[in-house]
């Protein structure tokens, strides 16, 4: 697999466009199915943090308070993933985050998001849910801290992405898991991933 950054944001909503912003970053970088580097901080946007965001993430506005802005975190860690491709579990609320954040900054993403919840459901449709505590639990993965605290989430989804790359080569024998690759698998119907795989092995075959 490519080298890629696995990001998780928590935040004091589900929309920057609702005014929600974020309080903690992650980025792990995935090199060779292992875990090579780590980025991880609160940051401060001046938000209010609700009680029931507090209670599910266990960040209060007292930790946020004496961190570092959100401006000065945002640089380091758009400095730190630089142009690795992204991935995210639900990836479309990490994506609005980022976008959003770096907006704010005067920078803009340069690269795609890979979705390990989407992936999930085309490799895992047996899952009893596509979670990311779920799907820790229904793949035995490791559990590496509090859920909803962006280190330990962004951790368990780089697990789980490796899982997923492992189940890739082993069941449907894919044998380069590119970036590309999980954004073309992300956006077909469950139905259609042997399809899409198929094709896939075919183009490899032909040099494409």
């Amino acid at each position: 697999m490519d080298i890629v950054a696995v990001i998780d944001f928590e935040t004091t909503g589900l929309s920057p466009a609702m005014g929600d912003r974020a309080t903690e970053i992650a980025a792990v970088i995935l090199e060779d199915g292992k875990v090579v580097d780590r980025y991880q901080s609160l940051m401060n946007a001046g938000r209010r943090i609700p009680s029931f965001i507090e209670n599910l993430t266990g960040i209060s506005d007292a930790m946020v308070r004496t961190a570092p802005t959100a401006a000065t975190v945002m640089r380091e860690v758009a400095d730190f993933v630089g142009a690795y491709p992204l991935v995210a579990h639900n990836a479309s609320f990490d994506c609005k985050f980022w976008d959003a954040e770096l907006e704010r900054i005067g920078r803009s993403r340069r690269q795609e998001f890979a979705c390990s919840l989407l992936l999930s459901r085309r490799v895992y449709p047996q899952a009893p849910s596509h979670k990311l505590s779920a799907l820790v639990e229904f793949a035995d993965l490791p559990v590496a801290g509090r859920y909803h605290r962006a280190l330990a989430d962004a951790e368990m989804a780089a697990s789980l992405l490796i899982r997923l790359e492992g189940e890739l080569r082993s069941r449907f024998n894919v044998g380069d898991v590119s970036h590309a690759l999980l954004r073309k698998i992300q956006g077909v119907p469950k139905h259609q991933l042997g399809k899409c795989l198929e094709r896939h092995r075919q183009e490899v075959a032909a040099g494409q």
